[in-house]
């Protein structure tokens, strides 16, 4: 069985993986109160590292790698369950972000998982709600390196996730590349920044709102200058952009730029910075925007704590365990087939790796009961080739609680559960992903039939490089077909180097 997750008093770490900076949050949440233990931040500028074909520069790489570096230097002594790294949207766009992740695993010592925009918007609410709390509803807004999200929510719950891609640092390096400051480059980055949010002005129309709140580094520095001129308290209006945007065209660049309390990293970014600004203020009427006290980091803290509560409460489920119950009831599935499927997997993957738990704290197991709730999500779209349908749908679909890379992996396994290995070559080369699948492709021929199973009549056991499934002579009689497919499924592991599955009759 799973391992269970840390004590509530155990500190959780964060890592931010993000465009512009890099940020790692170590805290504790007892009695319902947050307290940070301690937080680390490196100006990285991963996202100006994408070059014109949307491959992340090696220089770029090794300034991702060697924070990373120094934040494993710091969670010496957390386990795997207490920490939770978390990438955005340069890698979400990045053509060799595999290529990168698997060095940052190696640097970092975690896995670091891609979680889509909406996901991170969904996690940034979670972080201002829980750490601001109030019963307005409320415009929550965050702009990052290379993307801006947007939340509307009430109390903890948002209502409406989105996540637009243009950002500090894009639009700085589309529209300021030199660090020169005209009104002409203003008023296009302005334009641009406007043409990819405008299909959000209905959905965020100040009627829906009482109160706007500005997440993470833009809205943070900006706040701080106004706040240290005296133009504002700190609350961002449109008159205080203008004096911003006037003072950088005074200045004429970023090199000229007197802006109090405006940090030298972050001078290069404050154009697109405050363009971006200045046009959710006119597009979306926000007269008054106030910096919040979470965001993302904070958020995936919670979200973490929430995952580990739920698993401490008999039969309680996280975020991700309502997701897979809204997509089974959204594309008609037969939960009860899908639950025979997942018994029968659940019980070969204990059998053949009884210390899984011990690796990643029964993660691979969940992912696996959630690969196999889901397996059939395809046959909405057609009986044919509905593993394939399957695969697409679980990989694009929106899926609150689960990353872009837990995503891609089970919609891997989803498309594993049936036909040639060949279409998998490339995943097969991890161990734990091979005898995932064959712990599906075992339980999908186990329960063909659609009737009640026996969760016990196969063993499956690692041996070295093969693995070998046992079944008594008496249940192979009785079940001739499913012997068949078993035979034939034995032949298709033959050619895999590991593990090869040899049939073990007794």
């Amino acid at each position: 069985m799973p391992l269970r997750p840390p004590s509530a008093a155990a500190p959780l770490a964060a890592i931010d993986i993000g465009s512009n900076s890099f940020r790692l949050e170590l805290a504790q949440l007892q009695h319902g109160r947050y307290r940070r233990i301690a937080y680390l931040k490196e100006t990285v500028r991963l996202g100006g590292g994408l070059d014109a074909n949307g491959y992340l520069t090696e220089a770029a790489a090794q300034r991702g790698l060697d924070c990373l570096r120094q934040f494993a230097a710091r969670l010496q002594g957390y386990d795997a369950s207490q920490v939770r790294a978390v990438a955005t949207q340069t890698l979400r766009e990045a053509r060799n972000r595999d290529a990168f992740l698997v060095r940052a695993e190696a640097a970092l010592g975690y896995p670091v998982e891609v979680i889509s925009g909406r996901e991170e918007a969904r996690l940034i609410y979670s972080g201002v709600s829980f750490l601001q709390p109030g019963d307005a509803p409320r415009l929550v807004i965050d702009i990052g390196g290379r993307s801006t999200e947007m939340i509307l929510g009430q109390g903890r719950a948002p209502s409406v996730v989105e996540s637009f891609r243009t950002g500090s640092v894009s639009l700085s390096m589309r529209w300021f590349p030199d660090g020169q400051f005209t009104e002409q480059r203003f008023r296009d980055a302005q334009v641009a920044a406007g043409a990819e949010l405008e299909e959000a002005l209905t959905q965020f129309a100040p009627g829906l709102w009482q109160e706007a709140l500005g997440s993470s580094g833009t809205a943070g520095a900006v706040s701080q200058i106004l706040e240290a001129a005296g133009i504002t308290d700190g609350t961002i209006t449109p008159e205080g952009l203008r004096w911003c945007i006037a003072r950088c065209l005074a200045a004429g660049s970023v090199d000229r730029l007197a802006l109090p309390s405006l940090r030298e990293d972050r001078k290069a970014i404050i154009g697109g910075g405050l363009a971006l600004l200045y046009t959710l203020a006119t597009h979306f009427g926000i007269t008054a925007l106030r910096p919040a006290k979470g965001a993302l980091r904070q958020g995936v803290i919670i979200d973490l704590h929430e995952r580990h509560a739920a698993r401490r409460q008999a039969g309680g489920g996280d975020l991700r365990d309502q997701s897979v119950a809204a997509l089974q009831a959204r594309f008609g599935v037969d939960t009860a087939q899908a639950g025979r499927v997942r018994a029968v997997a659940a019980a070969l993957l204990r059998s053949a790796l009884p210390d899984l738990a011990e690796t990643d704290g029964g993660e691979s197991l969940r992912e696996l009961g959630w690969a196999c709730d889901l397996h059939e999500i395809g046959l909405m779209v057609s009986h044919h080739d509905h593993h394939r349908h399957s695969a697409y749908l679980l990989g694009h679909v929106d899926a609150p609680g689960f990353s872009q890379s837990q995503q891609r992996r089970m919609a891997d396994l989803v498309l594993g559960q049936r036909g040639g290995l060949r279409k998998i070559e490339a995943q097969l080369c991890s161990e734990r992903f091979a005898w995932q699948v064959l712990a599906l492709r075992l339980a999908v021929i186990k329960c063909h039939a659609r009737g009640m199973v026996d969760t016990k009549a196969l063993r499956l056991k690692r041996d070295g490089k093969l693995a070998r499934l046992a079944f008594r002579s008496s249940w192979a009689d009785a079940h001739l077909r499913t012997v068949h497919l078993l035979r034939e499924e034995a032949e298709a592991w033959g050619r895999q180097e590991l593990p090869r599955l040899v049939l073990d009759p007794g």
